[in-house]
């Protein structure tokens, strides 16, 4: 009994010997006068079992079946066993067929000692800033390196990018590392599904920042330093980029991954999956509607702010490099030789300076003063990095700062370059 039966019980042997009336016990128990009379009624004809409701101590009429409680504790102990407690329960009414609450499946996970899969902190007050009204107004990426197979695999990294208005995922694809490749892939994926979005939002990676204090003579002049490869691209498109000065700036693709290295690595795990290409397969097959369906929000305004997708794609979202032709009509990039054709009339581009594309497929055009003037078959993408210039051994080729294809670059021991 608690202290509320007890008190009654005091009151009611004070009403029984006479110290004060049932309507002063009624009122000072806090009932009216007939509920007072039905509990001296109850104590006079059982005593002090009268004050304890019938039900007390007998198990509820809607309590889960044992067996379907042991059912779920062993698939949350075992096949699910990846998973949190709102997952869990969606898996369960999916896969399974048993439909409970996240609350109920968090008591039988509880009540049987199993602990929460994350313990959370208490976060620190940071000011909110609001989600944009529309969609394509502001993209956020960036690169999250995690084991995502597990801890017996090798870590990867994937890489995201969400619209800030509705939460929505709109690309994401595992990589080896997190670098130029991967967000220019992102970045051809988001135009050619929705379009191009107004502005960016991105952390000061070197992918995306140049972080090296060095400025050439043409960069002083200008004003500013030569962008990354991929701010080139964001600059032919009239993307705005916005760089976050802290994780928490950019919290929502911060809470996102989060979120997949939540959920994702369970599923992965779930399925057996442990290759970059079969969980690609499945980012795109399987967990991208699934997602969205579950954590997408509704904009502001239903009106898109996505612009139409410009002509030669391709060639915007590529690696740019600047090479002379050399006496024999051939342009070098360490162990890549790209031959260019004679031009109209038989006329040679030796000691030309022209610009080199290297597709996101690996394929390579040439341009000259603007025209395409050679192509050549695939090789793999390397990432670019930032040549100084050299005091002694200087690279041939290399007269000033630039990008350089890394296949070209000098051995590590003798070089003195700086990647951004």
């Amino acid at each position: 009994m608690g202290q509320k039966e007890l008190h009654r019980w005091h009151l009611m042997k004070m009403v029984e010997v006479g110290k004060i009336t049932l309507k002063e016990a009624s009122e000072k128990i806090g009932v009216s006068y007939r509920q007072g009379k039905r509990i001296w009624r109850a104590i006079r004809d059982i005593g002090i079992k009268g004050l304890v409701h019938g039900n007390r101590g007998r198990p509820s009429h809607r309590r889960l079946a044992e067996p379907l409680r042991q059912k779920v504790l062993m698939l949350a102990k075992g096949k699910y066993a990846q998973f949190n407690d709102t997952h869990l329960s969606e898996f369960l009414a999916q896969e399974e067929g048993i439909v409970l609450s996240r609350e109920m499946v968090r008591r039988i996970r509880r009540g049987s000692g199993m602990g929460p899969k994350r313990r959370r902190r208490a976060p620190r007050h940071r000011k909110r800033r609001e989600r944009k009204a529309q969609e394509g107004l502001m993209v956020i990426w960036d690169g999250s390196p995690h084991a995502w197979f597990g801890p017996k695999y090798p870590p990867c990294c994937l890489m995201a990018a969400l619209d800030d208005a509705t939460g929505k995922l709109l690309a994401a694809r595992f990589f080896p590392f997190e670098g130029s490749a991967g967000y220019l892939w992102l970045l051809k994926r988001i135009i050619t599904r929705y379009g191009v979005p107004n502005s960016i939002y991105q952390d000061r990676h070197g992918a995306l920042h140049r972080n090296d204090s060095h400025w050439t003579l043409e960069e002083e002049l200008a004003g500013r330093q030569e962008p990354t490869q991929v701010g080139w691209a964001l600059e032919a498109l009239n993307i705005h980029p916005i760089f976050a000065l802290s994780p928490q700036a950019k919290g929502r693709v911060e809470k996102l991954f989060g979120t997949l290295q939540d959920r994702l690595v369970a599923e992965l795990a779930l399925h057996g999956i442990t290759t970059l290409e079969a969980a690609n397969q499945y980012l795109d097959k399987t967990f991208f509607r699934a997602f969205n369906h579950r954590f997408s929000i509704k904009p502001q305004h239903m009106d898109k702010a996505w612009r139409a997708a410009p002509q030669h794609l391709d060639r915007i979202i590529s690696f740019r490099y600047y090479a002379s032709v050399a006496n024999d009509n051939a342009v070098r990039l360490g162990s890549v030789t790209l031959d260019i054709p004679p031009g109209p009339y038989g006329r040679s581009y030796a000691k030309a300076r022209v610009e080199v594309r290297q597709l996101l497929t690996g394929a390579w055009q040439i341009y000259y003063q603007d025209q395409l003037i050679a192509k050549h078959p695939p090789t793999p993408l390397k990432e670019p990095l930032r040549a100084l210039p050299r005091k002694k051994g200087l690279a041939r080729g290399i007269s000033n700062s630039q990008w350089v294809y890394l296949a070209s670059a000098p051995p590590i021991e003798n070089q003195d370059a700086r990647t951004s």
